[in-house]
């Protein structure tokens, strides 16, 4: 019995090996890249209908924490059907390996909201900033497994976060802009590079 247990345990590793070590082709381009056009249509709703909302932050969270679950269901179920068809029996394992380096600066950019709504609202206004680097860093450790030139999606991120940070610090304020231009753009540009890899790769003469 102890025998039978060691052998599961190591397929069990070899499958979690071969998961992080394969490609990850969850990520639909259609549906990354309509989730940045989500982005920029939330931006536009909060300049026309909700313009209070560069100074209201409870207003602020709740359209872009609702833009963000809706961002986040639709990658999630296409995530879950996509792997099924393309990774087949490995699929739990690819889901597993994608959502374990995503998910950390998911609950640290929720974290740091609360925090600074609870305990420093004055510095609220650097949330857009803030949330950027931290999808920038989400996505740079999850370039192991996703196409190489992900990474100018990280830096794309990263850089945006801090320019927003420093070109909004003397007005202090919740621009509906400086959430839509860089998720809209950095979502755009990651489905231009999801589409570019999956082509390659459906293409034997790509890969000679």
């Amino acid at each position: 019995m102890k025998d039978l247990n060691d052998a599961l345990d190591e397929i069990t590793a070899i499958r979690a090996q071969i998961a992080r070590s394969a490609e990850f082709r969850g990520f639909g381009p259609l549906t990354v890249a309509a989730t940045g056009l989500l982005a920029l249509g939330a931006a536009e709703f909060q300049a026309r209908m909700l313009p209070a909302a560069e100074h209201d932050i409870a207003s602020f969270l709740e359209l872009w924490m609702t833009t963000a679950l809706i961002a986040a269901v639709l990658i999630a179920a296409e995530m879950v059907i996509r792997n099924r068809v393309i990774h087949s029996g490995l699929a739990p394992e690819m889901i597993g390996s994608a959502v374990e380096s995503l998910v950390p600066c998911g609950i640290a950019g929720m974290l740091l909201t609360a925090v600074l709504v609870a305990r420093a609202s004055e510095a609220v206004w650097m949330l857009p900033g803030l949330w950027q680097i931290l999808l920038g860093l989400g996505v740079c450790a999850s370039a192991r497994f996703l196409p190489w030139p992900i990474l100018f999606v990280a830096g794309w991120y990263i850089v945006t976060g801090l320019i927003c940070i420093s070109s909004l610090a003397a007005a202090a304020v919740l621009s509906p802009w400086a959430m839509g231009l860089p998720f809209g753009v950095g979502q755009l540009l990651a489905a231009v590079i999801l589409q570019w890899s999956q082509s390659s790769a459906d293409d034997p003469s790509q890969r000679e």
